[in-house]
């Protein structure tokens, strides 16, 4: 699936902007495709991007560098609207590893960590000390569950248990089974013997 992730140090992005729903992240005219890849060119297409195809300057995601950026810190309600596993990977093959935020629609939630992408919810008062700092690099320990900047006090988070352990070892829930295949052959094994 992709790299474990336990720990992540990065700068973050800020988009405030609250409702920000799936079709703002990837819109739909780019959903015919079944793979992942060269989504990350159409992430929040029309915010970066003018009718004839040419950069908007004044876009926040056209002026960064994404491999030090690589956390989301949205705003209120992030990835409301429809489902689309498209949006995780559109936003993850922009660059992004974690999306922060007080609040993320729970169908995306869902398929962010299926997909290798690291939601996690923080209240507001966290939520402004990360956004009045974006430059101050910020690092996310999932093994500890929590978000560290600078000498701010550390910020617990959760993440469901399966997810959680699937991401710290790389793996979709396809991949988890797989590494069990040698325990279950041998249950079957077991059971067929009796």
């Amino acid at each position: 699936m992709s790299e474990p992730f336990r720990a992540l140090t990065s700068k973050a992005v800020v988009l405030s902007q609250s409702n920000i729903d799936t079709d703002q992240i990837i819109p739909g005219r780019f959903l015919s495709t079944t793979t992942r890849e060269g989504l990350g060119a159409h992430a929040f297409h029309d915010w970066r991007y003018e009718a004839d195809g040419s950069p908007k300057p004044e876009a926040v995601l056209n002026r960064i560098d994404p491999a030090e950026h690589r956390i989301l810190l949205a705003g209120a309600n992030f990835a409301c609207g429809s489902s689309r596993e498209h949006a995780p990977w559109a936003l993850l093959d922009y660059g992004f590893r974690a999306v922060v935020s007080t609040g993320i629609a729970d169908i995306f939630t869902s398929n962010a960590l299926k997909n290798g992408l690291l939601p996690v919810v923080v209240d507001q008062a966290a939520w402004d000390d990360l956004a009045a700092h974006p430059d101050q690099p910020v690092t996310i320990d999932l093994e500890a569950s929590t978000i560290r900047r600078g000498n701010a006090a550390p910020v617990a988070f959760t993440v469901e248990r399966f997810a959680r352990q699937c991401l710290l070892d790389g793996v979709d829930t396809l991949g988890w089974l797989q590494a069990r295949l040698p325990a279950i052959e041998a249950f079957e094994r077991q059971k067929e013997a009796l």
